[in-house]
């Protein structure tokens, strides 16, 4: 069994993973103050809770976009585990040709994410991940990372529409029942949910236009099970598991 854990923004999710099968998912807040003795006690309380011994995992793979809890986290781990950690990053094994202007800074989990979608669904892909920012990136017919497109996520948009306005109210991020909202909260919902599916739709349709080939589209994160539902294209696939599924490939390319 190893551990598994992708550091986003908002939350730090951690998979316990055996022979490929994602055994345990925990969700906990990415807190930039915690020490690595903080972390330590969060992994000790999440591994008792299961019963596990983490001195016999067989190791940790870490990828990370928040740089301020990187090491902390790789050293609670190691001294968990008495094991060195896997980090996604330049000199990693992935699989892909990376595309881009500047390769060493393609974030951790977009590699992870288009590993994961290469690997499970084949190329080309195109992999929506819906979280703190929500970002789409390809992976080309050649294997190729291509690049993608950066938005500023779902609910980030609308904690600073509300923190920036006099009279709209922070609302939660749920489907309206009709795109003509007739109150402000159903207004705000429907262009926070009802927009963003344009909005992908309409950049899928460019992307594949730009590529000149249709691709296989996953979606991922926390927003997706409510935004990718309302999408007039019906065949993107929902993963909720999609990175861990991607941290577990890499881990083998790299042992």
């Amino acid at each position: 069994m190893i551990f598994a854990i992708d550091v986003g923004n908002t939350h730090i999710v951690i998979g316990m993973i055996e022979g490929g099968e994602i055994r345990n998912i925990v969700r906990i807040h990415t807190d930039p103050r915690e020490t690595a003795t903080e972390h330590i006690i969060k992994l000790r309380q999440i591994t008792d809770f299961y019963g596990l011994d983490p001195t016999a995992f067989e190791g940790s793979i870490l990828a990370s976009v928040v740089p301020r809890v990187t090491e902390p986290l790789k050293l609670a781990l190691e001294t968990l585990t008495g094991k060195r950690v896997m980090l996604v990053g330049p000199g990693i094994k992935t699989g892909l040709n990376l595309r881009v202007d500047e390769p060493g800074s393609v974030a951790a989990d977009l590699i992870v994410g288009s590993v994961a979608a290469l690997t499970h669904y084949g190329a080309p892909a195109i992999v929506i991940d819906m979280g703190t920012a929500t970002t789409m990136t390809v992976v080309d017919k050649n294997r190729c990372f291509r690049g993608g497109v950066i938005f500023p996520g779902v609910k980030l948009s609308y904690e600073a529409l509300s923190g920036g306005t006099s009279l709209l109210p922070d609302i939660s991020i749920l489907p309206p029942k009709k795109v003509i909202g007739s109150n402000t909260v159903d207004c705000m919902r429907s262009g926070a949910v009802f927009g963003t599916a344009a909005m992908i739709d309409g950049m899928l349709e460019r992307m594949e236009a730009e590529l000149g080939t249709p691709c296989t589209v996953v979606a991922t994160g926390g927003l997706a099970r409510h935004v990718i539902p309302c999408c007039k294209r019906k065949d993107i696939v929902i993963d909720n598991e999609l990175l861990l599924r991607g941290l577990w490939v890499l881990y083998e390319k790299n042992r």
